[in-house]
């Protein structure tokens, strides 16, 4: 009797792709139907409502290769709700997640897939160097050390969060029940063992970056608030501080005052209103991010709403 194959899922968010859908499609298909014929294989596409001709594509392609299955959303439910979702709809042995514009190189599935066979059951991409512009990778790498530092559980450098998912895992994923689940800090929280496999990020393929500053802070944000407790202590160490500072400014201007019989006005009262204010606000700010991302953690609502399926 022959035996099963294996069957693998290969995951694709996408939001206004409408130069790269075709393209990564036909180059999905053509790595298994080629190169990993050992394999059953699906190949489902999230779309996290584009404005453009984006499910037009989709909908063409999934109309020739049964293998291809897509979802759309009602809206955009953010980076991190729909990859996730997408991944739990999943139905291979194990699940490949990839982005849409090619900075994930092809070339890692069958790397990946050895990776797997031998027994991983997470194998991840890091980025060992990357054709983005140089201040922005300085950033991240400067973002990753500090993350890593501060926080309660292992961080994973340099990590987009492509790789190779078993089943299990995902099982595990599945159980989470986590409204604004950020697979990056889950991978290193609760993975199993992994093995990274380094690459050189190569430029979007075709069209414009999605992400900008608000979609990188809310991203920073998220693995701060959500594995890091270093800003809410450091809020009570130096509200204690502050608080020792503000009390010896007083006892020094009276002395001052008093004792030298120089009138030093209200300048040390003002400046020391001005700093205290400052840090106040921003640690404000801070506690507030935390509370943000507690609440959105309690209210369960679902990752995504869709709006269709297409072959599944």
């Amino acid at each position: 009797m022959e035996n099963k194959k294996k069957k693998v899922s290969v995951l694709i968010p996408c939001f206004n792709e409408e130069e790269n859908v075709g393209p990564m499609s036909a180059a999905i298909q053509n790595v298994f139907t080629v190169d990993l014929t050992q394999y059953d294989w699906e190949l489902i596409f999230i779309d996290n409502d584009s404005k453009d001709r984006t499910r037009e594509i989709l909908r063409e392609i999934c109309a020739k290769d049964p293998h291809i299955k897509a979802i759309f959303n009602v809206k955009n439910f953010g980076q991190f709700n729909s990859p996730y979702h997408g991944i739990l709809q999943t139905t291979g042995d194990c699940v490949i997640s990839m982005v849409c514009d090619f900075q994930d190189p092809i070339e890692l599935i069958p790397q990946y897939l050895q990776a797997w066979e031998e027994g991983y059951k997470i194998v991840i991409g890091i980025k060992s160097g990357s054709k983005e512009n140089r201040i922005v990778r300085i950033a991240r790498t400067i973002y990753y050390k500090m993350i890593k530092k501060f926080s309660t559980v292992e961080q994973i450098e340099h990590f987009t969060g492509s790789g190779l998912y078993d089943r299990s895992f995902i099982e595990v994923l599945r159980g989470l029940n986590d409204p604004t689940p950020f697979l990056r800090g889950i991978v290193g929280e609760l993975g199993f063992r992994r093995k990274e496999i380094e690459y050189v990020q190569p430029k979007r393929r075709a069209g414009k970056t999605h992400n900008n500053f608000y979609s990188l802070y809310d991203a920073a944000m998220l693995s701060f608030t959500s594995y890091t407790k270093v800003s809410i202590r450091l809020a009570t160490f130096l509200g204690l501080l502050m608080c020792f500072l503000g009390v010896g400014g007083v006892i020094a201007a009276l002395i001052v005052r008093f004792a030298a019989g120089i009138d030093v006005g209200w300048w040390p009262v003002v400046i020391a209103m001005d700093l205290f204010s400052g840090i106040l606000l921003t640690f404000m700010g801070l506690i507030g991010e935390y509370m943000a991302t507690v609440t959105s953690k309690v209210m369960h609502r679902p990752l995504v709403v869709e709006e269709e399926r297409i072959n599944f």
